[in-house]
């Protein structure tokens, strides 16, 4: 529900002296074709640098953010935050524990002087060797840091302490300049503790991805107000990808004080998917932020049609049906019931099901490549997806008959045939294999039903 309100008060408009601290290339661009969407749930890098985001992707993918608010003397207060997942790093065993190590490199460059430059060094300890195969977000970095207002090129780069994996990102950020009446961006964070005094050290953990699991879900959006002479009423909004406000609600500024604050909790609801814009101030004088609401915390699954489409192979086709049946206004609950009863270990956080399906298409979409589609809308890729990867692998020519590829599942005692009869680097199951297939499906359904 909307939320109305009037406007009281003075609010002083900030002066940011080289613009927004970032530029979005892209933006605009709302339409995207149904290729486009699919590909966007295994092409996280993209999306997230379209928010605005610090991205880097494989062989080592991380999310990061950068937040700015007033700081003593003239200084201004940033903070870098990244995201990883653990089955990016290197996990060694290390008496009953496995633990990873990474070094982070921050390089903060400002036209012609001398660079900023930080080096840590860090490891994650964690209980089971399923938890370093984790791909949501686990393991969180921050770094502060005290700058002059001006334009900078903040360079994050990520080395795995025990492989040659590293990724790097950058972005170029404007630090603002907070004057009498200013305010901040809404800043997306897990958690925080309002200050006082642009003196007092900025206590909060950073949200780096701005993520957002669809369906009941919270934001938490902290906005700092620097020296408001009286009270001041200032505006806050959220709106989706399609410019349609959300959420609408004002933030009261008593006045009289160096630093007022204040922490806004944002619930999506309803079809809300994709980019939330939350905006804090007049219009044509914002500070504004991205979130992302998606379908999971681990993938970038923002189109609820598409979503369907790539779960065609999921073997729980009553759910897949109930997913689609669903009315707009039931899509949230209807969702989050699936995630809940396909989940085979609900002691864990994620859902196990779901994770490995995913993995699995995301693989079949880097290993076939030269088939003019997505991987997993391949015949390999199907079943790849469903059954697994196969136990051994043949590949047979002939100038006469052409390419064959032969998988063979011992655990089925199944053998398939793909075959590449018009030599175009395309693979069909044979007609024999889709029937040895569907039988085997059919066999695995009836033992899972017993």
């Amino acid at each position: 529900m909307i939320r109305r309100f009037v406007m009281v008060g003075l609010l002083v408009v900030p002066a940011l002296g080289c613009g927004s601290h970032w530029v979005r290339v892209g933006s605009g661009d709302a339409y995207k074709t149904p290729e486009e969407a699919v590909a966007d749930v295994f092409n996280p890098t993209s999306a997230y640098e379209l928010l605005g985001r610090l991205s880097a992707p494989e062989p080592l993918p991380f999310v990061g953010d950068v937040a700015f608010a007033d700081g003593p003397a003239d200084s201004v207060i940033a903070v870098v935050a990244l995201a990883l997942e653990n089955r990016a790093l290197t996990f060694q065993r290390e008496g009953d524990s496995f633990v990873a190590r990474y070094r982070v490199d921050i390089q903060l460059q400002q036209e012609g002087e001398t660079p900023i430059r930080v080096s840590r060094e860090e490891a994650v300890q964690v209980p089971t060797y399923h938890e370093t195969l984790r791909n949501k977000e686990s393991v969180l970095f921050q770094q502060s840091f005290h700058l002059a207002s001006d334009e900078y090129t903040i360079t994050v780069d990520v080395v795995d302490g025990a492989s040659p994996a590293k990724s790097r990102a950058q972005g170029t950020y404007c630090v603002p300049t907070f004057t009498a009446g200013s305010i901040s961006d809404p800043m997306i964070v897990y958690r925080v503790t309002g200050r006082n005094s642009p003196r007092e050290p900025l206590s909060m953990l950073l949200n780096p991805r701005g993520a957002v699991a669809y369906g009941g879900d919270t934001l938490l959006a902290y906005i700092e107000g620097y020296g408001f002479l009286e009270p001041t009423t200032v505006p806050f909004t959220v709106r989706d990808e399609a410019g349609q406000i959300m959420y609408e609600d004002s933030l009261l500024f008593q006045g009289a004080q160096p630093l007022e604050s204040h922490l806004v909790k944002v619930v999506p609801e309803g079809q809300t998917l994709g980019e939330l814009v939350l905006a804090v101030g007049e219009a044509g004088h914002q500070r504004t932020t991205s979130a992302l609401v998606t379908y999971s915390e681990a993938w970038v699954l923002t189109h609820y049609e598409e979503t369907l489409k790539v779960l065609r192979y999921l073997r729980k086709d009553d759910w897949v049906d109930s997913l689609r049946q669903a009315p707009v206004e039931r899509r949230a609950e209807t969702w989050q019931a699936f995630q809940v009863e396909t989940d085979p270990n609900k002691a864990t956080p994620e859902n196990e099901v779901l994770e490995e399906y995913f993995d699995r298409v995301q693989m079949t979409n880097i290993v076939f490549t030269n088939e003019n589609m997505p991987g997993w809308r391949t015949h390999r890729g199907e079943i790849y997806i469903t059954l697994g990867a196969p136990d051994e692998i043949f590949d047979r020519r002939t100038e006469s008959e052409g390419r064959f590829i032969y998988w063979v599942y011992f655990e089925y005692r199944l053998e398939i045939v793909f075959e590449d009869s018009f030599r175009f680097g395309t693979y069909r199951l044979t007609p024999d294999s889709h029937a040895s297939y569907m039988h085997t499906l059919s066999r695995l359904d009836r033992q899972h039903d017993d």
